[in-house]
Parts: structure tokens; sequence; C-alpha cells
């Protein structure tokens, strides 16, 4: 069971260094199918592999978790700027981890190429039910964060619409606001189980008329605790990389076992370790996350400096009365 005497400054600090730290850990091993993961699985950061990146190489996922960071330390919600940062980030590779974009998935580029041509960032993301993977979940996590004291409505909003960015589609748009809003039950304290439960109420309170909600059945219902591994699967479909998080968050109790089980499901396995790192690193916080792994990661001072001035913002919304 997580600590609940961590900061809350400890918990937003865990969550972003969890995410690129999972990341980071799942690059190698990218797109291998569970069985020869598994063979040889992942315990620590490798270097070469799927991209033949050095060892502590974050992907897209933690790029674009840097953009958006960066973002919103310097403008309070600007969707222009966000969506600006992105196209940045796929031409001139700013937030890589070496200055290359390496895994650019398909519906995100053709939204920044679109947006990169003038078309304003609300009407860049695709609506098709075809463009639902997890490329908009992936990087929500500083949203969720620094928004983490709103009420539901705006808070939702938010997240819905960081998503459109890329993802127009209401089910990515959901999934990020579920994520959302479990995150910020973990920043409250609450231990993983309550935080799910206190979450899927929320969400369907908010959600139940959504012709998208019953999309969200497993996410609402499953009893992840009892689910074997072998019923998580781990494609870049976005509800099947919530589904596979929630289930490594909920069957682990410390944050390695969790990125790790992550990674080695195989499949798309930096953005699962990501979105579980996140999850994770908010609940036990930053000195959960093993040292060694943090120093191996690129440009560890920069990550370092921002990520630290966004907790301190982030510490200046702090709610009066916990959520």
């Amino acid at each position: 069971m997580p600590e609940t005497n961590i900061s809350r400054k400890d918990r937003i600090l865990g969550g972003l260094w969890g995410s690129l730290v999972g990341d980071a850990l799942g690059v190698p091993v990218e797109f291998k199918p569970r069985d020869v993961v598994q063979a040889n699985p992942v315990t620590g950061m490798r270097e070469f592999g799927s991209h033949n990146q050095p060892a502590g190489t974050w992907s897209d996922d933690g790029s674009l978790i840097l953009c958006t960071a960066n973002s919103l330390v310097n403008h309070e919600f600007n969707l222009a700027d966000m969506g600006d940062r992105f196209v940045r980030w796929m031409n001139d590779g700013l937030w890589t981890a070496h200055g290359d974009s390496f895994d650019v998935g398909f519906t995100t580029s053709t939204a920044l190429l679109r947006i990169a041509k003038g078309v304003p960032c609300t009407q860049a993301g695709e609506q098709s039910e075809d463009s639902n993977g997890n490329g908009s979940l992936m990087r929500i996590l500083p949203v969720g964060l620094r928004f983490a004291a709103e009420p539901i409505e705006s808070f939702s909003s938010r997240l819905e619409k960081a998503s459109a960015i890329t993802h127009g589609h209401a089910r990515s748009a959901m999934a990020c606001a579920f994520y959302g809003l479990l995150v910020r039950q973990l920043l409250s304290g609450h231990q993983p189980r309550a935080a799910l439960e206190a979450a899927r109420a929320e969400f369907a309170g908010y959600y139940e008329r959504s012709p998208e909600f019953q999309r969200f059945r497993h996410i609402l219902e499953d009893d992840f605790v009892s689910m074997p591994e072998g019923e998580i699967v781990s494609t870049g479909y976005v509800l099947h990389t919530l589904h596979a998080s929630l289930w490594c968050f909920l069957t682990s109790d410390n944050f390695s076992d969790c990125v790790l089980k992550a990674v080695n499901l195989g499949g798309d396995t930096d953005t699962t370790g990501c979105v579980a790192g996140g999850l994770a690193g908010v609940a036990c916080g930053l000195n959960s996350i093993p040292p060694d792994w943090i120093r191996q990661l690129a440009r560890k001072s920069e990550v370092d400096c921002l990520f630290h001035e966004f907790a301190d913002l982030c510490e200046q919304a702090e709610p009066k009365n916990p959520i």
C-alpha cells in the first residue's frame, strides 16, 4: 500500500517522473509480442532495442508530456500554444530526448500537420471512430495535475479540449477525463482502490448520458485485482491502454512492480508504461521511483527544472478543501 503522508508536491513530481520512467523502460521493447518480452523480461533501463536508442530515452509520450507541462507553465491553458509546441516537437525536436522525434503516431501526425498548415488546433484532431489510439491519453497527465482543484465540469472540459488537439473523438476525450479523475483522487491521498471507486462514481455521474458511456463498461466494472494477465490486452487502442494501466496499477503495491508489469505486457510498451507510471508515481510519490532509473534519463537537469517549476505552479492551485 502506498504511504499516506506523501506531500502533494512529491505526488506531482512522482507522477511526472513516473510517466517518463515508464515510457523510457518501454521504448526498447515497443511492438514486441508478450511472449517475446517475457522470455527476457525488462528489469531496468536498456539500450538500443526496438528504436535503437540509448538507455533512458523517452518517446513521443514523454516529449508531449514535457511540451504540455512547458505550455502550462507559460500559459494558464492555451490550446493554440500547446498545439504549436506539439508541432515543434514533431518538426524541430522540441523536448525530445536526443533531438529526434522517432516515434510519431499516425493520428497525432495527421492532426499536427493540419495545425502546421493553419488549421485551428480545436479543429485539428481526428473525430472518426477509428482514430481512438492512445496518443492523447499518454500526454494528458499534466492537465489533470494542474487543474485538479476545479469542479468536474471545468476539469473534464479542459481534459477533453486538450485531448482534441490530436484526438477529437469523444471516446478518447472521455478516456482522458477518466484518467484525470483518478489522478486527482490519488493526488488527494486516497488509496488506489478507494480512488478508483471514487473516480468511477464521478465519471458515471457526469458521462452516463453520453453515447460512448457503454464503451467504458470494463473500465467501470471489472475487478482488476482478480483478473489474470491473460485477460489484459496491451495494444495502442485507447481503452486497451487505460484498462491495462489500471490493471498494472491495481495489482501492484509499489512503483517498480507496476511499471515493470506494464512494459512486460508487450505490445505498446512505452505508452502502457507511461500511463501506468503516472498513476503509480502520483500514488507512491517521487521517493518511490528508483533513483538510478531517473539518473539514466536523458536531459535530467533540464527536465528536473521544468518539473519543479510545474509542481510549484500546481501547488499554488491547491484546493482549500481536498476532493
